[in-house]
């Protein structure tokens, strides 16, 4: 393929309108929480991918596992768990069996935050999608968004 293959410019214009579809959202969201919970996007992201990953006590995702699903570096993510931390919203603490490992769970006014927030997020996620889908090249991705089953 060359530069000027109209395969190729089909491909760079799509990941342009999903580059667009995602900053739409992302800044619509991020503005909801901030207002409504002062909590950041990413905030929020970590809080949830936390709070999904066990029914109880002891479940818990190491640092790496953390900066991988919140797609941070190890570093920002440090930062990020620091600062939730010192709001009382996560802890860290060294595993039970390899004390090289640190984990990180949410704690309750962690899941509480979380749980008033939620409703938040989803709405604006909503309306996102909605203001997207007037636009005739964002569309399409939209109804993709719509149709994705993640299975859980």
């Amino acid at each position: 393929m060359t530069a000027t293959d109209p395969a190729l410019t089909a491909l760079s214009q799509g990941w342009c309108a999903l580059s667009l579809l995602h900053g739409k959202i992302e800044a619509h969201v991020e503005r909801a929480l901030e207002s409504g919970h002062s909590l950041s996007l990413r905030e929020f992201s970590l809080l949830d991918v936390l709070s999904r990953q066990h029914d109880g006590p002891g479940g818990h995702l190491q640092m790496k596992q953390v900066a991988d699903a919140v797609v941070l570096s190890q570093s920002a993510t440090t930062r990020l768990v620091a600062r939730l931390e010192d709001r009382g919203l996560l802890t860290r603490y060294l595993c039970d069996t390899d004390r090289r490992g640190i984990y990180t769970d949410v704690t309750e006014a962690g899941l509480t935050l979380l749980t008033e927030a939620r409703p938040t997020n989803d709405a604006a996620l909503r309306e996102a999608l909605d203001e997207a889908a007037t636009h005739p090249e964002l569309a399409p991705l939209v109804r993709a968004v719509e149709e994705l089953r993640v299975p859980a």
